[in-house]
């Protein structure tokens, strides 16, 4: 699966089409909580500096350009860094038990590593180029079950981890401003407390989005 970068940017329906291929193999993220929500909310709002209360000032930055290179920025809206993402992983992270939080600290050690091991440089750090070699390597076997036949293919700690943490992008673009009123261009003032995805199907176009069926 080769990852969206802004040098070449994919339709958004393509992209979670891409994400959510791998997303059965791994456990639900958790919502955030009404006062979570509040406080993305108020971050969006205010456009405030990051306040952290999980990730380390250099695992924010990790995060902020992993997001932005799942969802990046294209001609019909901003990208995940603008809507701040990193910031509800964040939060996200801060109502998580320790386990969860281990495997994302765990999670982006093996990110940087991979990407120091193959460019010598961490991975915020990257060009667009090498950043979609890195994650393309970190997807190669999602989809590896359903190829192969019944026997699931044991997967790195990076590639669970990665299938998690689009599982997360996602959750958290569409939890935002710009990806409800920009992106999906939703005309309500409802917040969005879970993303259901664009239903659009073959020959018809999305009910809830407005995303036109593809011709």
């Amino acid at each position: 699966m080769a990852v969206p970068v802004t040098r070449n940017p994919v339709s958004r329906r393509t992209a979670l089409k891409r994400i959510s291929a791998g997303a059965g193999a791994i456990a639900l993220l958790p919502l955030l909580s009404d006062e979570g929500l509040a406080a993305f909310a108020d971050i969006q709002r205010t456009g405030a500096a990051p306040r952290l209360k999980a990730l380390t000032a250099e695992q924010y930055a990790t995060v902020e350009a992993l997001t932005e290179a799942i969802i990046p920025a294209d001609e019909r809206s901003p990208g995940a860094k603008q809507a701040r993402v990193a910031d509800y992983i964040d939060l996200l992270l801060s109502e998580a038990d320790e386990t969860r939080r281990q495997q994302w600290t765990e999670g982006l050690a093996a990110l940087d590593a991979a990407a120091t091991a193959r460019f010598g440089k961490p991975f915020v750090k990257l060009d667009a180029a090498q950043l979609e070699a890195v994650l393309t390597d970190s997807s190669r076997n999602e989809k590896a079950p359903a190829l192969r036949g019944p026997a699931p293919v044991d997967k790195t700690p990076l590639e669970i981890f990665f299938a998690t943490a689009k599982q997360a992008t996602v959750h958290g673009y569409y939890t935002s401003e710009i990806g409800i009123h920009q992106e999906l261009r939703y005309k309500g003032n409802k917040v969005l407390l879970q993303f259901l995805g664009c239903q659009t199907v073959e020959g018809k176009d999305c009910p809830h989005c407005g995303q036109k069926a593809e011709g």
